[in-house]
């Protein structure tokens, strides 16, 4: 996987990850052992439903182990000017003629439909280290792309908005 991922990421993924083992994993354990006691299984819908939130929840557990034993720890390096990790982003984009807000965070807290967009998305990639009035190319493809014109970076350090997977 390797996704390149802030200290704060890691931690957040840590405290869910010590949440699952803990306290969820030992919950979904009893919802089993409950609905196991119920008789039939081949027509228990709370066993089949209990086994279905275990192994979600364990599937998870991997998932956060896996990210965390293979995350690049990045910082952002950016200068107080530039675009960077965790700014918020005003562009004003030339072919539609509008402006757009998009903030620029690590992969995992990705959320288009907020405009939260990656620094491995072609749009993050192309942002990040440009000045205000800068106007920068943003690639679509091999072939496509469009101009946007950074008007406003709103500097901050905050990682708490918009994070809905951890």
């Amino acid at each position: 996987m390797y996704d390149r991922l802030t200290k704060k990421d890691i931690e957040k993924m840590e405290q869910e990850l010590e949440n699952r083992k803990l306290v969820v994993r030992k919950a979904a354990l009893e919802d089993v052992k409950e609905a196991r006691a119920q008789g039939d299984l081949s027509e228990n819908f709370e066993y089949k439903a209990a086994k279905k939130v275990k192994n979600q929840n364990e599937s998870r557990i991997r998932y956060l182990e896996k990210m965390i034993k293979t995350a690049i720890v990045i910082e952002d390096d950016s200068d107080s000017s530039e675009v960077g990790l965790n700014d918020t982003v005003c562009l004003y984009i030339e072919e539609d003629d509008c402006e757009e807000e998009y903030k620029i965070v690590t992969t995992v807290r990705t959320d288009v439909l907020n405009n939260m967009i990656s620094i491995e998305s072609p749009m993050g990639k192309a942002l990040l280290k440009h000045k205000e009035g800068d106007r920068v190319y943003i690639a679509i493809n091999d072939r496509d792309g469009y101009y946007v014109r950074i008007n406003r970076i709103i500097k901050s350090d905050d990682e708490s908005e918009g994070i809905s997977r951890f």
